[in-house]
Formats: structure tokens, C-alpha cells, sequence
């Protein structure tokens, strides 16, 4: 049989009110007694219902972060600055993967949504945030991360991804090159679509540069080897001089089909920066270029952002935007 407050208050010679502070509120009782009542929690055995006191309490201390590929470095650095917040907050984050799925995405909301969660942290794979106001309106808000709300609506924590693909096209313009592809997709996706854009505008400030797009259909490393693959089969001058890609994960596939099928030197013949800054993107043969994203802040700011929601409901969707940094090394500039 499963054993109850009462059974520890009887042990420790307390009332079962003394019991439920000790476990909740600590501070309000002597230390003398909260030393008694943990002795006899340690010696019988007991375990706190946090099932019921949850469901008392209307929520629970879980968050729920859902993130578009969790094989991707890039939402592991934002699920650990999450946790790390949340821990410091007396949450927990659980972690779910959409893979770039809007029925999984729905299935995994469906549950952190049964479940009472404290809150949802997620990166949406489409444009339509209907579900995210229902949910609000059921008691379980949401933040946006690594994507802003157009209607300002719901709260984000996001980078500027235009800015960032101006930064990426504009360093390889500013070394020299002019054939500029970008590699990247499903377009569907906003970050995607909006690197792109900052690409274009940087290209468009420069005469006689070009911008060609090699869309693929996810952000893989596989996907991004393929692509090398693709532009290794022209002909030498038909192909780009520098590659821009979405993420550092098709940028670390363009590098193994360059270094495997060779033909290709980096950055010697094709320049090559990538997105995210991951942590292997300074470790790869050719250390990567890339433009960073302070993936761990985003995760950390996206807890704020929740619980701020909570303890103020009616202030509205805060957004915070952080500005991408340009980071250097050997894929585009050489030894």
C-alpha cells in the first residue's frame, strides 16, 4: 500500500498541514521539524502525488518543447538553454519532435495540452497559429521560438534571419565573389524563406553578382551532399563560386561531397558558409563559416517569456529578436 501524508505526519508527530509545508513551503517551518518529517519521508517510503496536486493547481510544471528536427545541434543547444532556465524556475521541459510534420506537431500538442502543461514552447512548421490562440484560451500558453508571430499576437523569441542572410551573402560578396547559390528548403519554411530574402537584397546591391537557388527538400546533411553532388556534375564554369547554405547541416554535406568527389576546393574554387554556428561547424575538415545564432539565450528567453505570459496574461505577445552574428574561419577566406 502506497503511503500517504498522513502516514508521515503520524511518523513524524506533526499535523498533516506541518507535512504539506515541509513538502511545499519549507520556509515556514523550523528547521528542527522539517529535518523530523524528511526523516520519516526517507524512512517510509513516501512519494508526492504531483499527479493530483497538478491537477488541483490547474497545471503542471512541465513545459513542452516541440522543435522542427531534433537531429539538428542547433534545437538540442535550445532544448538545453530551456532546461537549464526552467530547472532554475522549479520546471521541466519535455521535449518532442516534430520533424518538419504538421500531424505530429498536432499530436504532440493534443497531449502537452491533456496533460495541463505549464506552457508550450514551440518552432511551428506552417503559418497557421489557430491552434496555439485555442490553446491559450484553454489555459496553456505558448511562445514562439526561432519564429515571430506576424500579427504580434503570440509571444516569440527569434534572430533576425533577414539580417543574417544579408550577412552570409554580403561577406561572400565582399571577398570577391559573384556566382552565389543558395541552398536551402522546403521555402516553405519562414527562417528559410527569410535567409533567403537577406541574401537576395545583398546581391541585389551588387552589380553584376548573381543569386541562384538549389532548393531542397529538408535541411539534412544528406540533403546538403546531394546538392554538392548536383553542382560538382556541371561543368566547371557553370558552376557557383560561393555557396550560401540555410543551415550548417547542408553546408557539412556540400563539404563531404566537395572533399569525396573532389573537384571542388574549399574556398579556393567554391567559398562555403552555412547557418547556426553549430558546435562541429568550427571541427569539420575545412572549418565552416557561419552566421551564429545564440541558440541556448533563445531557449533560456523563450522559459521568461512563458512564464511572464502566465504571471501577466493581458499584456499581449512580447517579441524578442537577436541579431546574428558573422562568424570567419577557412571555408570562405582560407588559411
Amino acid at each position: 500500500m502506497a503511503v500517504s501524508v498522513r502516514d508521515v505526519a503520524e511518523d513524524a508527530g506533526v499535523s498533516v498541514g506541518t507535512v504539506s509545508n515541509v513538502l511545499n513551503h519549507p520556509a515556514k517551518v523550523s528547521p528542527e521539524t522539517v529535518s523530523r518529517v524528511q526523516d520519516s519521508i526517507a524512512r517510509l517510503g513516501f512519494v508526492r502525488n504531483d499527479a493530483a496536486r497538478q491537477l488541483r493547481a490547474g497545471r503542471s510544471r512541465t513545459i513542452g518543447l516541440v522543435v522542427l528536427d531534433l537531429r539538428n545541434p542547433f534545437f538540442t543547444e535550445v532544448a538545453r538553454g530551456a532546461e537549464q532556465r526552467a530547472a532554475e524556475r522549479g520546471l521541466s521541459v519535455l521535449v518532442a519532435n516534430s520533424d518538419d510534420d504538421p500531424a505530429r506537431e498536432d499530436t504532440h500538442l493534443d497531449l502537452f495540452e491533456q496533460q495541463r502543461a505549464f506552457g508550450v514552447l514551440i518552432t511551428p512548421v506552417g503559418d497557421d497559429l489557430d491552434r496555439l490562440a485555442r490553446m491559450r484560451e484553454r489555459g496553456v500558453p505558448s511562445v514562439l521560438v526561432d519564429r515571430e508571430s506576424a500579427e504580434g499576437d503570440v509571444a516569440s523569441v527569434a534572430v533576425d534571419d533577414d539580417e543574417g542572410g544579408r550577412l552570409a551573402a554580403a561577406h561572400l560578396l565582399e571577398i570577391g565573389r559573384r556566382r552565389l547559390a543558395f541552398v536551402g528548403g522546403p521555402a516553405a519554411i519562414r527562417q528559410v524563406a527569410d535567409r533567403l530574402e537577406g541574401a537576395r537584397a545583398a546581391v541585389a546591391a551588387q552589380p553584376g553578382a548573381t543569386l541562384e537557388v538549389i532548393e531542397r527538400p529538408a535541411l539534412t546533411v544528406l540533403d546538403g551532399r546531394a546538392a554538392g553532388e548536383a553542382i560538382l556534375a556541371r561543368q566547371a564554369a557553370d558552376r557557383p563560386d560561393a555557396v550560401f547554405a540555410a543551415n550548417d547541416l547542408l553546408a557539412v554535406g556540400l563539404l563531404q561531397a566537395f572533399a569525396i568527389m573532389g573537384g571542388a576546393r574549399v574556398p579556393e574554387d567554391i567559398a562555403l558558409i552555412g547557418y547556426d554556428d553549430i558546435d562541429f561547424a568550427a571541427a569539420t575538415v575545412v572549418p565552416l563559416s557561419s552566421i551564429r545564432q545564440p541558440a541556448r539565450l533563445i531557449g533560456a528567453t523563450a522559459v521568461d517569456l512563458l512564464v511572464e505570459e502566465i504571471e501577466s496574461p493581458d499584456t499581449g505577445g512580447s517579441a524578442v529578436r537577436f541579431q546574428p552574428e558573422l562568424i570567419v574561419r577557412e571555408s570562405t577566406v582560407g588559411r
